[in-house]
């Protein structure tokens, strides 16, 4: 969430970088200033009359000791009205400030400056393009190597629970298990802390990361117990230090995480979304960060490179995308994709996100850190996948397809227990 005191001390470079994301912001913006003018006027208010009162409160106290009771009687007959005009100002005060939350909620994160303007993923930049796009003696999608490997069952799962709930079946969930293991001891090993989150969050951890109420949608929600599945473990995790003060030193806080994800992906339709291109639930190792302000975009870069580094070790071409502002997430300032390129259908497949949040995740958050000076301040929070499993596994399927089978990748052979899948 941004804060309004920013946005008012720098309006207009405010409204030309929220342009970027394709959308008009100018009432928002002006809304949620005038409602801080209103918040203001009756804080200060609120304050005189708080004073007076308080001031009254000590001149009854000493008529009493003079033994002025009559004085002290008429002077309680206007405490009792400025108790009431108190009462009033504070209800309109925190309705005041409730009203402008929900348009502070309503307001995006202000992309970066190296944020390129764009309305949708035809805009997104190009960033970098490593490796070569592998040349297949066959080509066969995952989905049809899944069937002849038995390695996913995608009606079983229809079955159990419905579209977009796969059942991974023996060498399948082995090379899944395996993934999950490797990402894990990879994050572990660059030095991140590994967390084992729930999988439900209440609506205050919603809010915090900016899936609420901007996605509940997108959400499965449990409304008896009002807990949502988690879309991601960046929920969970970085919501460990909702209403935390960090020490300076303490950052930057590395974390990495395994979790199974949820999203209900209303509206996707089409071969794109076929077999593991997109599901509503599915497994993804997340690796989050705390940073000082002044660091966090040369950590975005060292998070860009570590994901960089998985997808070299697999031995999978891919490319980075730097996404123009009407692709960035909602909470994001600036995001990085990574894309497999997948041989058998001939198209990218986004497998990571890694974001700078910037302060919007920890002003919800109310994240903050001690700097030197003792003074608080609050964190840049940044999250990216590490990497989501289903199109990871499509492009290993796919990419490493032979007439003899699958060649599972040399880093994966000892958590798989096999060379080939036939």
């Amino acid at each position: 969430m941004l804060q309004v005191q920013d946005i008012r001390a720098d309006k207009e470079n405010y409204l030309a970088r929220l342009s970027k994301r394709g959308v008009d912001f100018t009432s928002l913006v002006n809304q949620a200033i005038e409602l801080d003018d209103k918040r203001k006027s009756v804080q200060s208010e609120l304050d005189k009359i708080l004073a007076e009162s308080n001031s009254i409160s000590k001149q009854i106290g000493q008529l009493y000791a003079q033994c002025k009771k009559d004085e002290a009687e008429v002077l309680k007959s206007k405490t009792g009205a400025l108790k009431e005009s108190g009462k009033n100002l504070e209800e309109a005060l925190k309705a005041t400030e409730q009203e402008l939350l929900e348009v502070l909620y309503q307001i995006p994160n202000v992309p970066s400056e190296a944020v390129p303007a764009g309305k949708s993923e035809t805009d997104n930049l190009v960033y970098l393009e490593h490796g070569e796009k592998p040349k297949l003696t066959q080509s066969l999608p995952h989905w049809e190597l899944c069937e002849k490997y038995d390695l996913i069952d995608f009606e079983l799962g229809v079955k159990i629970t419905g579209a977009g709930f796969p059942v991974y079946k023996g060498k399948g969930a082995r090379l899944q298990r395996a993934l999950i293991n490797w990402f894990l001891d990879k994050g572990i090993e660059a030095g991140f802390h590994e967390i084992q989150p729930p999988i439900f969050v209440n609506e205050s951890s919603g809010i915090g990361t900016g899936q609420l109420p901007d996605k509940e949608g997108q959400m499965y929600h449990m409304e008896v117990d009002n807990l949502y599945a988690i879309p991601t473990g960046e929920v969970p995790i970085t919501n460990i230090y909702r209403d935390v003060i960090l020490k300076e030193e303490d950052l930057p806080i590395r974390n990495v995480g395994h979790s199974p994800c949820f999203r209900r992906e209303a509206g996707s339709y089409g071969k794109h979304v076929r077999g593991l291109n997109r599901l509503h639930q599915f497994d993804k190792v997340e690796i989050v960060q705390l940073s000082h302000p002044d660091n966090s975009y040369q950590l975005l870069e060292e998070m860009s490179s570590y994901v960089q580094g998985l997808l070299k070790e697999l031995g999978l071409q891919y490319r980075v995308l730097l996404l123009c502002g009407g692709d960035t997430g909602f909470a994001s300032a600036m995001t990085y994709d990574m894309e497999v390129w997948s041989a058998a259908q001939e198209r990218w497949l986004e497998v990571s996100s890694v974001s700078n949040f910037e302060t919007f995740q920890a002003n919800r958050l109310k994240l903050r850190f001690k700097n030197k000076d003792g003074k608080k301040q609050l964190t840049h929070t940044l999250n990216g996948s590490a990497l989501a499993l289903p199109r990871i596994v499509a492009s290993i399927l796919e990419n490493f397809q032979t007439p003899e089978g699958i060649v599972v990748p040399q880093v994966l052979r000892p958590y798989c227990g096999f060379d080939i899948i036939n």
